[in-house]
Parts: structure tokens; C-alpha cells; sequence
């Protein structure tokens, strides 16, 4: 098993950071506008990237407010079924520190590397937005392929 990884550092409080992570309003402003379902543990939340047929599925595995949530993928991208997404939030100085990880892809893939990026691309428009800036939460992030 592989996994992409990823360490932001967001000058702002770490429960702006869980906020952004553990809520449908929050994960609407940096990841996709189109975020349905409930985000408490054992519920699942859907994200929308222009359709049904261009969706993601997550059962909500945990939502630590001391920082960490947790999802597993249920439904989307034959890549992504039965992988994790894992957020953990702590304190280092004055920033709080955001360790990202899409973890347990069966392989690494082409895909998985436009993952990466896109999943690093969305996470400096989360500190962005956090910091005072603009969010780059789909539809209006950049385009890095024909993929999106």
C-alpha cells in the first residue's frame, strides 16, 4: 500500500483548522461547493466535482476535535474505494500544523500522482482562505490536466 502525504502549516487557530475539516460548510469552502451528507462519525459525506458520475463518497471514520478526522472512502474513483483520508491537526509554535494523508492506495498510479497535486493544490487554498486569502475550492481551482 502506498499514500500520499502532505504537511501545511496555517497561521490561524487549530479549531478554525477542524472547523474547516469536520464540517459540510467548512469542506465547501476549500475542497468542492458541492459537499452533501452529514459529517459525524459513522454518517457519509459525498463531495461533487461537476456531476454524479464525477463524485467521491466517504464513510466519516472520526472527528477528534484535539485533532484528527478521519474518512474512508466507499464510493468514486476504482483508485480511491477503501482508501483513507487522515487529517491531523496539532500546534507547533505559532502555527498549526496540518498533516494531511490519503493513505492505502493499492498501487501508485498516474492518477494518484494527479491526486497528490490536486490534493496539495486544495490544501494551500484551505491555509489561503484560513490565513485571510482566497479559498481554490473547486469549480474554481486551477486546472492542472484534461483530468482537472
Amino acid at each position: 500500500m502506498v499514500d500520499i502525504r502532505h504537511r501545511v502549516g496555517i497561521t490561524t487557530d487549530p479549531h478554525r483548522v477542524y472547523d474547516a475539516l469536520a464540517t459540510s460548510k467548512g469542506l465547501a469552502q476549500w475542497w468542492t461547493t458541492d459537499v452533501e451528507g452529514d459529517a459525524a462519525p459513522g454518517e457519509t459525506l459525498r463531495f461533487f466535482f461537476g456531476g454524479p458520475d464525477a463524485s467521491a463518497s466517504f464513510e466519516v471514520v472520526e472527528q477528534d476535535p484535539a485533532g484528527r478526522v478521519q474518512w474512508r472512502c466507499v464510493g468514486g474513483p476504482e483508485d480511491w474505494v477503501g482508501t483513507d483520508v487522515v487529517f491531523d491537526i496539532r500546534t507547533s509554535g505559532e502555527e498549526t500544523v496540518l498533516q494531511f494523508a490519503h493513505a492505502n492506495w493499492r498501487e501508485p498510479t498516474e492518477f494518484m500522482g494527479h491526486c497528490s497535486t490536486k490534493w496539495a493544490y486544495f490544501l494551500l487554498g484551505l491555509k489561503s482562505g484560513l490565513e485571510g486569502g482566497t479559498f481554490t475550492a473547486y469549480p474554481d481551482e486551477v486546472k492542472i490536466s484534461s483530468w482537472g
